[in-house]
């Protein structure tokens, strides 16, 4: 009996059947932190991009030092803001906001039968949704301001170009937010629909379009906001909007007009952002 007793007490802890660090007293094998050596590589890797980003753009700290005096006489030409051209500008910031909200709106119509093909939860077949993706990659890889000059070539100077531009910029953003929510959704409602014998089109009306309705509508308000912006310098390729003033002001070198033109996009665009993100804190 003694024998056996020294024996259990000189048993290994850490032998089969024992999870590591399990047993009274034994020691815990704790990952060791970073040394100094993977700092100061990580830290050598980073000036060696920046190096070589510099070099293979030709920029310099020294160009930078010579532009400031620049900058300076820049700012100096554009206050005091020449405040009576603020009248010359309310209809282009009107037709900005208008082109926006239009934009936008088809933009986030289009974006739901888009989205639904794009969830692989809803739509069955990898051979749809796979290349539904891909197409909606596609759409967010061209720049709004790129969009813009191809549809101004299409329809010619004005809004609709820009409206168009900003459409199809609003479905690749929505579309994208909105079918990744979607494929997080409960399935529990779903299933139990599935099982009293509901069709495809009454799971997405009664199952899913309560679970994704507030969150739809953050992303289109998102999308909303980041239209006014976009739409401000869509004139520059001949969209519309305020974009034209800015174009005017610039290629005259009427800097004080063209504080007024970014004075007052300034405050429009705190105006929609403080109401956007409260009606989004209501929503969700």
């Amino acid at each position: 009996m003694k024998g056996q007793s020294g024996a259990s007490l000189h048993t290994p802890l850490t032998g089969a059947g024992k999870k590591p660090g399990s047993g009274p007293g034994q020691v815990v094998n704790r990952p060791k932190p970073p040394g100094r050596t993977k700092h100061l590589l990580t830290l050598v890797i980073i000036l060696l991009l920046l190096w070589a980003s510099a070099k293979q753009t030709d920029a310099s700290f020294s160009e930078l030092l010579e532009g400031f005096p620049n900058m300076w006489d820049l700012l100096k030409d554009m206050f005091p803001p020449r405040w009576t051209y603020f009248d010359n500008i309310v209809q282009g910031m009107l037709e900005t906001i208008r082109m926006a909200l239009i934009g936008t709106t088809i933009g986030a119509i289009i974006a739901i039968p888009v989205s639904i093909i794009c969830a692989g939860n809803l739509m069955p077949s990898r051979w749809i949704y796979y290349p539904a993706r891909f197409v909606l990659n596609l759409i967010r890889t061209v720049p709004d301001l790129l969009l813009a000059a191809l549809f101004v070539a299409v329809f010619g100077l004005g809004p609709i170009p820009g409206i168009l531009a900003l459409a199809v910029f609003s479905v690749g953003l929505i579309a994208k937010l909105t079918y990744e929510t979607l494929e997080t959704i409960d399935q529990g409602p779903l299933e139990a629909m599935t099982a009293v014998g509901m069709n495809r089109i009454q799971l997405i009306v009664y199952g899913v379009v309560p679970q994704l309705a507030a969150q739809f509508t953050s992303y289109v308000l998102y999308a909303f906001e980041i239209n006014v912006r976009a739409a401000a310098i869509l004139g520059l390729v001949g969209a519309g909007g305020i974009g034209l003033y800015y174009e005017a002001t610039l290629g005259f070198l009427e800097y004080d007009k063209t504080s007024v033109i970014i004075l007052f996009t300034l405050v429009i665009v705190l105006i929609i952002d403080y109401v956007s993100t409260k009606l989004r804190e209501k929503l969700l």
